[in-house]
């Protein structure tokens, strides 16, 4: 810190003999000064500097910075324009994939400035947030991105941004081979866009952790982000439009094999040690897979979106950073609380008189349980506020409330774990008497604690109870769009097909909206599907079994050999959507036939297929 701020004090002198200056970040960045109090450092290795600088332009906001100094700012400027072509392409084939990309210049050797984005943090931030194993747990980005967008509209608007950049982000990362990514150098943005920075390993040039790759699995997709993207812990609808654009997205990138091989290739005498030999440019020329077709591609990066998302490495690499970083927080950061936006006081809120948790209610957004609605009263007539909080918020409150102050100054919390269903109407009785026994403790125990800002701001209305305050909206699942009343089959098969050179390819893609067993339990559905007539049953072709869901996604090719054009058209596709029931017969969750001599396979045919009853397909 003191050797920042002797720095700072020669910065201002060089601005009181030259009056402005432009940064070479951008020519267009006229600058007059330096302000000291904006201005800190970062706790990474190569402690880059925050800079914030005085606009020479009255209007405008003070520019923020990174200047680095050990880092070889030249790879990140490649790597900066790889992604920027990239996003160009993405753009001129009508597919905007709502990408960050910020400016970044090398000003001398292992030197130079990168632009901050604002209304951005790291998602070790985030995580922790949840605790210094924020990194295990789904619900954090969701939970943070509700908190900056309060209205529902403006969340789902978040949502489609996120589902488009973290899509746009995969496959980028994966096709330069960018490494060391961990939670620190993963950004968001309150808008819901996602985007990496810090590019100072690529081309599959991983760091070690002894003989083991950091970087285990393709890139980082973890189960925090599908909670987005799915509305929750179970797969929907919206994550087959998440896989449709990364394998669009990296079809696109794939047809430019050359342009990225040749522009690589430009640079392999400019001496970055990284890329500096035609194994570097076969690292690209390997994940681009150029002698696939696009169905063949669209498989193959369906697997390693699999992959990563069952990748356990990544969350562990996430919950080692976050505990090397540990030993850099300054022990002045006071603990807030992840779902309030601000922090308020006794001040600025008045006092508390009295708290009472009136009842709870059954929520299904954004996932399936109770919330308690807590009546507060306040000094001064007619002071009387209602808020909604989960017995998870209720919980995190008193975790908080322990960093901050013994056991002995706290009452005791109601156990978490309880036998048989945890969301039962008998459990969330229970909890409300316990609960209410809890926070009426709170505000009578010691002014420290009840007086402190946790506890105030807790009890703040958010956004959310104010607008849940005077209405009673009838409870709707997330996935309203596609509920309807099911049977015992149901649902929808999105598939893709086409013939050529005698061969008919099914392409199984998705299917939305399979009905639970009749237990209650999700299905473990798989698909099977005959070429009909076929008496001897030698047209079978079966998918792989997806596990516990109503929305599965396959992208898995079947392919019938050898059946001439005029052949075809006597045949009918058979496809029936099945659950695997181990040693029990596999129940049948729906069907379709498809006459194919009503589509024109001349050529490809995409689409959604009504799952029911025995009879024929409608698209």
């Amino acid at each position: 810190q003191g050797i920042l701020r002797e720095g700072l004090e020669d910065v201002k002198q060089f601005f009181k003999t030259h009056g402005s200056c432009r940064l070479p970040l951008s020519p267009s960045l006229l600058v007059k000064g330096i302000v000291p109090r904006d201005c800190s450092y970062f706790n990474s290795n190569a402690v880059p500097l925050k800079l914030s600088f005085q606009n020479v332009d009255p209007l405008g906001e003070n520019i923020r910075v990174i200047f680095k100094c050990g880092d070889d700012l030249r790879q990140d400027m490649l790597t900066l324009q790889m992604i920027r072509i990239m996003n160009k392409i993405w753009v001129q084939e009508g597919l905007d994939m709502r990408m960050v990309i910020f400016r970044c210049f090398s000003t001398g050797r292992g030197r130079g400035m990168v632009e901050m984005i604002p209304n951005a943090e790291t998602l070790r931030k985030i995580q922790v947030e949840h605790g210094v194993t924020g990194s295990f747990k789904d619900r954090p980005l969701a939970d943070w991105l509700q908190k900056h967008n309060p209205e529902e509209d403006e969340y789902e608007k978040a949502v489609e941004n996120f589902i488009y950049s973290c899509a746009g982000c995969c496959v980028a990362t994966y096709v330069l081979g960018i490494c060391d990514r961990h939670n620190d150098n993963i950004m968001l943005k309150t808008t819901g866009h996602m985007f990496h920075i810090d590019f100072g390993r690529f081309l599959g040039h991983a760091q070690m952790f002894g003989n083991i790759k950091r970087d285990r699995a393709p890139f980082v997709f973890t189960s925090d982000m599908a909670y987005v993207i799915n509305g929750g812990d179970k797969p929907s609808s919206r994550f087959h439009d998440f896989v449709d654009l990364c394998c669009q997205a990296y079809n696109l990138i794939r047809k430019h094999t050359h342009l990225f091989l040749n522009l690589l290739g430009l640079m392999l005498s400019c001496g970055i040690p990284e890329l500096s030999d035609l194994e570097d440019l076969k690292y690209v020329y390997d994940a681009l897979r150029p002698q696939d077709s696009d169905a063949d591609a669209t498989t193959y990066f369906t697997r390693l979106i699999e992959s990563s998302l069952g990748s356990v490495a990544t969350k562990l690499n996430f919950f080692i950073h976050n505990l090397a970083q540990m030993k850099f927080t300054g022990s002045d950061a006071r603990p807030t609380l992840s779902f309030a936006p601000r922090t308020h006081t006794i001040k600025t809120s008045g006092r508390i008189r009295d708290v009472f948790l009136c009842r709870h209610e059954r929520v299904f957004n954004p996932s399936k349980g109770y919330t308690y609605v807590v009546k507060v009263q306040r000094d001064g007539p007619g002071e009387v506020t209602f808020v909604q909080r989960t017995f998870e918020e209720f919980q995190e409150l008193h975790n908080k409330l322990r960093l901050l102050f013994p056991s002995s100054l706290l009452p005791s919390f109601p156990s978490r774990f309880v036998i048989g269903r945890s969301r039962g109407e008998a459990v969330a009785e229970r909890r409300k008497e316990e609960l209410n026994g809890y926070i009426w403790h709170l505000i009578h125990a010691a002014p420290e604690v009840a007086e402190c800002d946790l506890i105030y701001t807790f009890f703040h209305p958010l956004p959310r109870d104010e607008k849940a305050a005077g209405t009673n909206p009838t409870p709707k699942p997330a996935d309203a769009t596609w509920a309807r009343p099911l049977g015992k089959v149901g649902g929808e098969v999105k598939l893709s097909i086409s013939y050529k050179n005698n061969k008919l390819f099914i392409m199984v893609m998705h299917i939305r909206g399979l009905p639970p067993l009749q237990d209650g339990n999700d299905p473990d559905p798989y698909v099977k599907t005959y070429l009909l007539p076929d008496p001897q049953k030698t047209t079978k072709r079966k998918t792989k079994v997806a596990r516990k869901t109503c929305n599965p996604t396959y992208n898995e090719m079947l392919v019938y050999d050898g059946i001439p054009r005029g052949d075809l058209q006597q045949r009918e596709l058979r496809l029936s959507v099945l659950s695997e029931e181990g040693f029990w017969e596999n129940i049948l969750l729906g069907e379709v036939g498809i006459r194919l001599h009503d589509l024109d396979l001349a050529q490809e045919k995409m689409g959604w297929f009504a799952l029911g009853s025995r009879g024929h397909g409608t698209l």
